[in-house]
């Protein structure tokens, strides 16, 4: 009762998003996780480049914020960190419209710590004592904020669904945990590894006063000795424990721009700026190399 209660509440304070569009062209808003606003915008510029005639937005909200604009039929497209769960899939099909989910993405939950640190590494059973106050550690714990897919992710991860220990702290942001990292020693952030490949003027220089956490597992077991930080390459091999996919969600029904982007999203051109920007594509794209006999 109270889900529907919500719903109905999300639906009545957004207006209806005018679906006045096709396959590549036309107006339409999305809503996405706000974690992953580096990496879109990117895409979202080529994208617009590309094809003159296309108009979507991006509406950028915290996970359950984008969650309930998708369920409220408020927004029909959701860029999102995790898949549909089977009571969310069940109330789209009730209303006729079976999502198309596509993944196109991995991300890292990232650990980072101030420069003048002397932490620079830690295991996954650390990292889950520290998150259900079982580590012996002055170290603040923060985040971006309570309705993040970063909070539900390490809450999830470390099996404890409140996260309501003293020294653990929710900010507003991604860049915030940044900046509070930056300026302060006994800190410890989770933050999406979108935020620190290539950042943008206007935070580059936190970026240059924190340090990424190597991550040990011991549960991997062709490797449980070693300490990994997130790369493409740790991604991929399935050697940095912390990771999560990407997902884009379409609930139109139709042939509109929600497809299109998904088919940018996931086409050579597409999975190449994902590669350019850090994070894992879904699939690598081919590397051509010219021979040139003398």
């Amino acid at each position: 009762m109270a889900t529907i209660i919500l719903l109905q509440a999300c639906r009545q304070s957004v207006k209806k998003v005018n679906s006045d569009d096709e396959f590549l062209r036309g107006k339409t808003q999305f809503v996405a996780d706000e974690s992953f606003s580096p990496i879109l915008d990117e895409e979202m510029y080529i994208f617009k480049a590309i094809y003159k005639e296309a108009r979507p937005q991006i509406i950028y909200r915290s996970e359950n914020d984008a969650l309930k604009l998708f369920l409220s039929d408020s927004i029909r497209v959701a860029i999102l960190a995790r898949s549909l769960k089977p009571d969310e899939l069940e109330l789209l099909r009730s209303r006729t419209l079976p999502p198309e989910i596509n993944r196109f993405a991995y991300d890292a939950v990232t650990l980072i710590v101030n420069q003048a640190s002397a932490d620079t590494v830690t295991s996954v059973t650390e990292v889950k004592k520290m998150l259900n106050g079982q580590a012996k550690t002055g170290m603040n714990i923060v985040f971006d904020n309570p309705n993040s897919s970063i909070t539900r992710y390490l809450k999830e991860f470390s099996g404890n669904s409140t996260l309501q220990q003293k020294n653990i702290y929710a900010l507003k942001s991604n860049v915030e945990v940044i900046k509070y990292v930056s300026e302060h020693t006994n800190a410890i952030g989770f933050i999406s590894f979108t935020w620190l490949n290539d950042p943008d003027n206007y935070y580059a220089d936190l970026v240059n006063k924190v340090k990424i956490v190597g991550i040990r597992n011991e549960a991997y077991k062709d490797d449980p000795e070693t300490y990994f930080k997130p790369s493409q390459t740790t991604l991929a091999l399935k050697e940095y424990p912390l990771t999560r996919a990407l997902y884009i969600i379409n609930a139109t029904g139709r042939e509109g721009l929600g497809k299109g982007f998904a088919s940018f999203l996931e086409s050579e051109r597409g999975q190449r700026i994902i590669l350019r920007s850090g994070i894992l594509p879904d699939s690598l794209p081919p590397r051509e190399i010219n021979i040139v006999k003398q």
